[in-house]
């Protein structure tokens, strides 16, 4: 009998997501059979999740088997693909603190999970796990696949490929497949009809192309058809979320030439020019929605009380495919057949005009020798040095996780484009210590600040 992949998830109580996944993988026939490893450490959401896999296994008619775990290390034993997606420290106590804390100072955000202070904070209660689980993976699957779904997506990437370098990993995001169909959308042309070429690092990546073919395979240069229809007021347009209207992407697409692939809300905190102290006119202008990462957190909790009722009392749930990449590296590895995703990875020259230890984000060519990542060259100098902005933040944190040196949190945060433009160096110090004293044991020891020293 032809042996079936054995796929490992780790954070399988995010339900929702890993039904999306493990949707996917059912639908692919050579992965139907496989060995379905659920861990977690929250037993009533994992056994939600048990519920859900039991059911698309039925409703497809699959024959892929489950087990459960609590040990993350046995869950991991004899893997051959690893999907990682959890959060650590949750929407309370740590999404709270990673907001309010810097309301006090007077610093607004968005979204706070990739960049800025809440970023850092973060990848410092983040990363020491997911190292945790690439020295499980050393020990019990070290030619495992790890897919690692997790924000602060670059500097988990990062810090894992400098710990870690024999870990096969890839991380991985839906924002420039995501961005593709928004922009095909915009311009009311079917998005199997778009082509492009990404490139740059997660969340701050750009279309180098974006094109549309044409009736006797020729591709035109969509650009002036998106700065056209912004400029007229027919993009952008309205999306799922009617709090982000997607406007300060395509002014920043008028100022660099290039459409970031990520979204407006995100982008807002990425870059000094659209939060400002005193400046509501921005906020208005570009319809910038502070505080959205626990508005819809909330809105995400109140949402699955129903959806776990729903999913429980259902014969069989409905199944579609998603944009997610990780079936497709999963069916391409495993039966040799080759596709092409976007993942993050380790530069090594990929875009040579970005440091090599970076955590690159590039067009990928995935078969039965891995996870392979394209040559793309010098990026458009006005994007390389809007990047460097952002892995200065990202290089810092990941070096003072590596030396276990305090000191280079704060010159992460010094550093970072959007609190250099709200705060003063003292602020940015003050409130490093308070966030670092408020994370208390989310954080590695060697991190945290004492109230009694925070005072001092």
């Amino acid at each position: 009998m032809t042996r079936q992949p054995k796929i490992t998830f780790i954070g399988a109580g995010s339900t929702v997501f890993m039904k999306n996944i493990i949707g996917d993988v059912l639908q692919r026939p050579a992965l139907s059979g496989a060995k379905i490893a659920l861990m977690d450490i929250n037993p009533q959401r994992l056994e939600e999740s048990e519920v859900v896999v039991s059911k698309l296994i039925s409703t497809l008619g699959a024959k892929a088997t489950i087990e459960l775990h609590s040990n993350q290390k046995k869950a991991l034993e004899g893997a051959d693909f690893v999907v990682v997606a959890f959060q650590i420290g949750g929407y309370e106590p740590c999404t709270v603190t990673d907001f309010e804390v810097p309301k006090k100072y007077g610093l607004r955000q968005t979204i706070a999970d990739t960049l800025g202070v809440g970023g850092i904070m973060r990848g410092l209660r983040t990363v020491p796990h997911l190292w945790s689980i690439c020295e499980d993976m050393m020990q019990v699957c070290p030619e495992a696949i790890l897919l690692q779904y997790v924000n602060p997506m670059a500097i988990n990437t990062w810090a894992i490929a400098e710990k870690y370098p024999k870990i096969k990993q890839v991380g991985l995001c839906h924002s420039v497949q995501g961005t593709a169909m928004e922009l095909a959308h915009d311009l009311d042309i079917p998005y199997e009809e778009i082509r492009y070429r990404s490139a740059g690092i997660n969340h701050m990546a750009f279309f180098l192309k974006f094109e549309h073919r044409q009736p006797d395979g020729s591709y035109r240069d969509l650009y002036p058809d998106l700065v056209r229809g912004y400029r007229e007021g027919r993009a952008p347009k309205p999306t799922w979320n009617p709090r982000c209207p997607n406007k300060v992407r395509y002014e920043m697409l008028t100022r660099l030439g290039y459409f970031v692939t990520e979204s407006s809300e995100h982008f807002a905190e990425y870059t000094p020019y659209f939060i400002k102290e005193g400046r509501e006119d921005l906020i208005e202008k570009f319809g910038i929605p502070l505080d959205e990462y626990p508005k819809r957190c909330i809105e995400q909790v109140e949402k699955w009380k129903g959806q776990a009722a729903a999913f429980r009392s259902a014969d069989k749930i409905e199944v579609a495919q998603s944009k997610e990449y990780a079936s497709s590296i999963m069916n391409s590895v495993w039966t040799g057949e080759p596709s092409v995703i976007y993942g993050n990875l380790r530069n090594n020259g990929c875009i040579t005009s970005l440091p090599d230890n970076c955590a690159a984000e590039v067009p990928c060519l995935v078969d039965e020798n891995g996870i392979q990542p394209t040559f793309i060259g010098n990026l458009p100098p006005q994007l390389t040095a809007l990047i460097r902005t952002n892995i200065n933040v990202q290089e810092l944190t990941v070096v003072a996780m590596m030396t276990q040196n305090r000191e280079h949190l704060y010159h992460a945060a010094m550093m970072d484009p959007h609190t250099a433009a709200e705060l003063d160096l003292d602020q940015i110090w003050s409130l490093t210590d308070d966030l670092l004293a408020a994370h208390g044991t989310w954080i590695p020891e060697w991190a945290r600040v004492s109230k009694k020293v925070q005072a001092a």
